[in-house]
């Protein structure tokens, strides 16, 4: 089946060329056993691609069945994946088939597998090396002809680095890697999900389609999506269903494009990654908050020039020369935010001065950090990362600013 048949019959939309090569590669492997390993991030369409591969391939009549590793508990994985015997655990009243038995001679597909305990993946491993597994609580070594495929949207190279994931199963899985583009990365490809998505809701719901007008498409095309095709579904909907008018205008479609960060932001805002989700207001509380080093490190060096013989303006001046750079550097913002520093008159000593932070960037750095714990439930190297300090520096400002879990 080429590519085109494949996308009518998956129903997928789309001419990039990296999804191209991504169905291509899918379609190549669809006939042979290799495990493969499908990353891209949450909402590009990950779990279409194991049905392609099923569907192409030998083992086409055989069961199909869809893993989500992460919505699984972990005292439970293990059961479900390879089965148990009668009185293994509490509860298990009788025997079950897991998985790999019930898919023998089929596909199984492992969505989010970097959630996989360390335990269950080295069970894992030794079923895609030879086939064989031990149910929980038995101790008879069974065989299965089951054909993997994973997906995540996790780097695992970076989660091997952390001891999250086993090294050997990263190489075992990613045997034939398809990486998935993410919307953003496919920006030709937006306006024509958008059609389609219109169309098909207007046909269910039997109301006029909506369109865009130029600059609303140009909106459409500029924003980030992180939350990828699946988010681009929710809003098309979303407006169809709410907005009177059928013609929607850039600053309709504005309102539904939540925490609106565009690529036509600043290189600065640009390379913020990991701060999925943050608003431009937000991201430039992050950048204060990151600042806040910066100045205090460029006056420690001021101190030691006020030290040294008076050879020039910034030893007569240290305190002129500190907020000429932080007048520079400070971004502006609608609302006053006092800077991280004490205010100081060329009289002050300088070397013996106390810097407190000043109340209304405090509080702002508590939101910050409490946002950030909250949205990685607590976890103070994921928010660490986030907001671009150390775990060490956020252990800290947790105990300084009192804030609780």
């Amino acid at each position: 089946m080429d590519v085109q048949s494949i996308k009518r019959t998956f129903g997928i939309i789309g001419n990039d060329p990296q999804l191209l090569h991504a169905i291509e590669i899918a379609a190549q492997v669809a006939n042979t056993d290799l495990t493969v390993l499908i990353t891209g991030e949450s909402g590009t369409g990950k779990d279409v691609f194991p049905k392609i591969i099923h569907q192409n391939s030998a083992r086409k009549h055989g069961q199909y069945f869809a893993v989500n590793c992460g919505a699984i508990p972990e005292g439970t994985i293990d059961s479900e994946l390879f089965g148990h015997e009668k009185g293994s655990f509490t509860g298990a009243i009788a025997e079950r088939k897991g998985y790999f038995e019930i898919a023998d001679k089929g596909t199984l597909f492992l969505d989010e597998v970097a959630e996989l305990p360390l335990s269950t993946q080295a069970r894992l491993l030794r079923v895609l090396e030879n086939g064989e597994y031990i149910r929980v609580g038995g101790s008879k070594v069974m065989k299965t002809d089951v054909r993997v495929v994973a997906a995540t949207n996790v780097d695992l190279p970076q989660a091997i680095q952390k001891g999250k994931f086993r090294e050997d199963l990263y190489y075992r899985l990613n045997t034939i890697p398809i990486h998935i583009p993410a919307l953003r990365e496919r920006k030709g490809d937006i306006y024509l999900l958008f059609r389609k998505f219109a169309s098909d809701f207007a046909e269910r719901s039997r109301i006029p389609v909506i369109t865009l007008t130029n600059e609303a498409v140009k909106v459409l095309e500029d924003y980030r999506w992180d939350g990828n095709v699946r988010q681009l579904k929710n809003v098309t909907e979303q407006i169809s269903i709410i907005e009177q008018q059928r013609v929607i205008t850039d600053t309709v479609l504005e309102r539904y494009l939540p925490n609106k960060i565009t690529n036509a932001l600043p290189v600065l805002f640009q390379k913020e990654e990991n701060a999925e989700g943050l608003s431009e207001r937000d991201l430039l509380y992050k950048v204060l908050f990151e600042m806040r080093h910066d100045i205090a490190e460029l006056r420690t060096v001021v101190n030691e020039l006020t030290t040294r013989p008076n050879t020039g303006y910034i030893e007569t001046h240290p305190t002129h020369y500190v907020d000429a750079v932080v007048s520079r550097v400070t971004p502006h913002e609608p609302e006053t935010i006092e800077p991280d520093f004490m205010e100081i008159t060329p009289t002050e000593d300088v070397t013996h001065e106390h810097l407190p932070e000043t109340l209304s960037l405090e509080q702002h750095n508590i939101e910050m950090i409490k946002r950030a714990l909250e949205k990685h439930n607590g976890k103070r190297k994921d928010a660490a990362k986030e907001l671009g300090i150390s775990e060490r520096t956020l252990y800290r400002k947790i105990n300084e600013f009192g804030i609780k879990k």
